[in-house]
């Protein structure tokens, strides 16, 4: 009983600031799904990826590894299923202070993938921007900013040169409601193709003693994009649990 009231009373505005910011210190693991029914240049083609996302702070540092299993169209117009490549980032906290947290360090993502359609075939480094910032009990903004690129793996997969950059912002409307908009604008700066989504949609925190659970749909539309198996329209939605 005394579990399920903090769950629908106990939500402060601290509470869901905390939910959405990726830098905070805590362990954190999120189960993130990407539905898109509609890509460029692919007629009646579809894909899903669910993201399995584990984050700990270890000193000053932030580290987080996310590891894809996806559903992706093939060139036979089939699809094929599996996990995709493993990344990681371990964020240093430049910045830490109750408003404002900011953190930089390198990326590395691992070939992993069970097929060749669904990963690089290639051993890749870079770096991870992010930050957050609390402008208002009831506003909160933030961006994450990561670039990779090829440097070891299968000689006959193609280079990779990679950029992804996500604004996203957090509009309290109380009891642990929010509004929140976190589209992902993807670069691939190797063949020029890129994609520009923008998102709008609604979350819901809740916590228990030892737990907060932050669960979230957003809808997401593509306003700009180049090059074929873009995304135009997806769905993002998923939980994140905080412990």
């Amino acid at each position: 009983i005394k579990t399920t009231v903090m769950a629908q009373e106990g939500v402060s505005a601290d509470d869901v600031a905390k939910a959405n910011n990726p830098l905070a210190s805590i362990k954190t693991f999120n189960i993130h799904n990407y539905y898109v029914p509609n890509l460029s240049g692919l007629p009646d083609a579809t894909s899903n990826t669910l993201w399995f996302r584990y984050a700990q702070p270890v000193g000053r540092f932030l580290i987080r590894a996310s590891l894809p299993l996806s559903t992706v169209p093939t060139s036979d117009q089939s699809s094929k299923s599996g996990l995709g490549d493993l990344n990681a980032f371990a964020a240093y906290l430049a910045v830490k202070n109750a408003k404002t947290t900011l953190g930089v360090g390198p990326l590395i993502a691992a070939p992993t993938a069970t097929d060749e359609t669904l990963g690089s075939g290639k051993w890749q480094a870079g770096l991870a921007l992010i930050a957050f910032q609390v402008v208002s009990p009831q506003l909160q903004i933030g961006g994450l900013v990561t670039w990779q690129t090829s440097f070891a793996g299968n000689e006959n997969r193609d280079k990779t040169n990679f950029m992804a950059v996500q604004v996203f912002g957090i509009w309290q409307l109380g009891g642990g409601t929010y509004l929140r908009s976190s589209g992902i604008m993807q670069f691939n700066l190797e063949n020029g193709y890129y994609n520009v989504p923008f998102g709008l949609g609604l979350g819901k925190v809740l916590k228990t003693d030892k737990l907060i659970f932050n669960l979230f749909a957003e809808p997401q539309f593509t306003v700009l994009h180049y090059g074929d198996g873009q995304p135009q329209l997806q769905f993002f939605f998923g939980i994140n649990t905080q412990f």
